[in-house]
């Protein structure tokens, strides 16, 4: 008797569901990461055949890029509120390096090897960039701060997570620009054919400038607003309830708004959430908002990556080349760690810590949104190898991240006297 695909459902449901509570636990110690088994899982168990779903994000990318946008605006959520360091131009200097250098030098050759090695358009190339440089603020626990107030906020784990929370919303221009540069090839039937001195002003003005002014704007006046009904609204404040799902409906409001504006939602959910820290930075109230929206995160993670291991079993991957797997290998080991190893040069990092925060760029959950947000919006063609691209670098992002985070992150956070004790006490916590 074949069982009810509905009750099949609920049952994975619950399995993923007690899997959130469990691995991070069952992990802390091993050199694998809660991605590389959900991946595992979604390969073993879409590669049985029981199932009448192929998870693939060409068939289903309408639902693919709503899917991640849901997870991504979580996690910015997430990591904004866990920021205990203020903002300000030199406590960030580590982050405004990693966005103003590491990112576009990532951008400008990750395009470059997509004319030049893949023999990708330019459209598509500008499009596989924008979605391959942002360092991806879901699958990078391992190497974020710790929770709010809780200590865990080293220099290199710092610089991570800040870079990935700006740079989310900093890619997107660069998606729009791709999507220029389709609709140029369109039409014109030339995909190396380049926008007009108008195309570029256009660009320029409304989604370089006005977006991300926009962006900005929605999130710090939002945030000012949640901070004062969370701490300063008389009688009914919002923190006296303790209740952590205020986390997900401020994330959904700073979002809409802001796109209702048309600026980029991504950066005003960061924004806001630093904001609403800033209003009473030590309040335990914080801590139950990082903890709601952890949760909801995880599970959401543990999802899309089941149906990224679901894909990858119904043949994501079946087109690459060789020669594609060697440029992806080569985005991943030399373009990010060098572009932010240049980054890094010159700042208060030790030689340690610059180079763990230029290696640790993971690429993630982010990558598929703007790919599937590209094709949804714009003219690229067939979409199957720039999928395939993308997978393949997230793939080895979730595997050699995943297996090298915990013993590198234990080896920079070991004080330079190198006192194997210390090492195991960072390890520990």
């Amino acid at each position: 008797m074949t069982p009810d695909p509905y009750l099949l459902f609920l049952f994975g449901l619950g399995g993923v569901i007690l899997l959130v509570a469990w691995l991070p636990l069952g992990l802390k110690r091993a050199p694998l990461s809660l991605a590389i088994v959900c991946v595992a899982i979604g390969v073993a168990v879409f590669s049985l055949g029981g199932l009448n779903f192929n998870p693939d994000p060409r068939t289903y990318d309408t639902l693919t890029e709503r899917l991640t946008e849901l997870v991504v605006i979580i996690a910015l959520m997430g990591a904004g509120v866990k920021i205990d360091r203020p903002l300000g131009w030199r406590r960030w200097g580590s982050t405004w390096r990693l966005l103003g250098i590491a990112m576009p030098l990532t951008i400008l050759s990750i395009a470059v090897l997509g004319v030049q090695a893949l023999g990708l358009s330019l459209a598509m190339s500008v499009l596989l960039a924008a979605a391959l440089a942002p360092t991806d603020p879901v699958l990078a626990a391992d190497v974020q701060v710790g929770p709010p107030g809780s200590g865990e906020e080293t220099e290199v784990r710092f610089a991570l997570t800040s870079e990935a929370g700006f740079n989310d919303g900093l890619a997107f221009p660069f998606v729009h620009l791709a999507l220029v540069f389709a609709a140029v090839a369109a039409s014109t039937g030339n995909p190396m054919a380049w926008p007009s001195p108008q195309d570029w002003m256009h660009w320029a003005a409304m989604d370089l400038v006005w977006r991300i002014g926009a962006g900005l704007a929605m999130g710090w006046m939002l945030g000012r607003v949640m901070g004062w009904v969370a701490f300063d609204l008389p009688h009914v404040r919002l923190s006296a309830t303790g209740d952590g799902l205020v986390a997900l409906g401020a994330t959904l409001v700073v979002y809409t708004a802001t796109e209702f504006v048309q600026g980029y939602g991504f950066l005003a959910v960061f924004i806001a959430a630093l904001t609403l820290r800033a209003r009473e930075r030590n309040h335990e109230y914080h801590r139950a908002l990082h903890d709601f929206a952890d949760q909801v995160e995880r599970l959401l993670i543990m999802l899309v990556l089941v149906l990224f291991g679901g894909a990858i079993a119904a043949g994501l991957l079946s087109s690459l080349t060789w020669s594609d797997v060697a440029v992806c290998a080569v985005i991943l080991l030399v373009v990010r760690p060098l572009s932010g190893w240049i980054a890094m040069w010159g700042s208060d990092l030790t030689r340690r810590e610059q180079w763990m925060s230029a290696i640790l760029g993971v690429r993630g959950i982010g990558s598929f949104f703007y790919v599937a947000y590209g094709v949804n919006h714009g003219d690229f063609g067939s979409s199957e190898r720039l999928w395939a691209i993308t997978g393949a670098v997230v793939l080895m992002s979730v595997i050699l991240h995943g297996v090298a985070a915990t013993p590198l992150m234990a080896w920079v956070e070991r004080p330079a006297t190198g006192d194997p004790k210390a090492g195991e006490d960072n390890e520990a916590r």
